[in-house]
């Protein structure tokens, strides 16, 4: 589906989804149910994660990056560093041989079914009529489908957390901030961190906007 207000001339500008059956929806929502029967106390979903959660807003996260940011320096005078992270094609990048390393760290139990759910994908495009060979799919949680948020929150829930440093997320959308009295350390820790950061997404092969 294209994206709003992008060049429909070029691939990136559109968003693939997918359809599932009826049947392959119906045994998602059972998978969920039972991976987690409450989902805001799982234990690898970090606190600063406000997305594809029960009782979690926009809002609520704006709020709490804004107090986060004015209460160092109201109360301590401190300056405030911050930036604002985007994933480029987040559920796209979300590795199949990463999630499952990930997923065995977490919930063991689901290997097995997660990993035949997610072996053999293959995809084709028509455009015209004209339809191209199979390629396989090593990467990406489909678009459309019950399980995807659950399994993008799992493959990004052990992003690099340090010492005064507050990290604020709502899905693939990242602020982080630190403060300190001097304003070039505030300046120059941040700039650490990212460095950091960028080796671990890397890693994971996350790329950043």
């Amino acid at each position: 589906m294209p994206k709003p207000g992008k060049n429909p001339k070029e691939v990136i500008s559109y968003r693939p989804i997918s359809l599932l059956p009826i049947i392959a929806k119906l045994l998602e929502n059972l998978i969920l149910r039972r991976i987690d029967p409450d989902f805001t106390t799982s234990d690898w979903i970090p606190d600063h994660q406000f997305g594809f959660r029960p009782a979690h807003s926009t809002t609520q996260q704006c709020h709490s990056i804004t107090h986060t940011i004015l209460k160092p320096i109201i109360n301590n005078k401190e300056y405030c560093t911050s930036v604002s992270l985007d994933v480029s094609q987040a559920f796209d990048r979300v590795w199949h041989s990463e999630l499952l390393y990930k997923t065995k760290k977490h919930l063991p139990t689901f290997i097995p079914l997660l990993k035949s759910d997610l072996s053999n994908r293959q995809f084709r495009t028509r455009v015209k009529g004209e339809v191209s060979a199979l390629s396989p799919i090593n990467s990406e949680v489909p678009q459309g489908r019950v399980l995807g948020p659950m399994l993008y929150l799992l493959f990004t829930s052990d992003l690099l957390q340090a010492p005064n440093f507050t990290i604020g997320t709502f899905a693939d959308d990242t602020v982080i901030r630190t403060c300190y009295n001097d304003v070039l350390r505030a300046s120059s820790c941040l700039q650490e961190y990212l460095i950091i950061l960028q080796r671990r997404l890397h890693t994971w092969k996350i790329k950043i906007n």
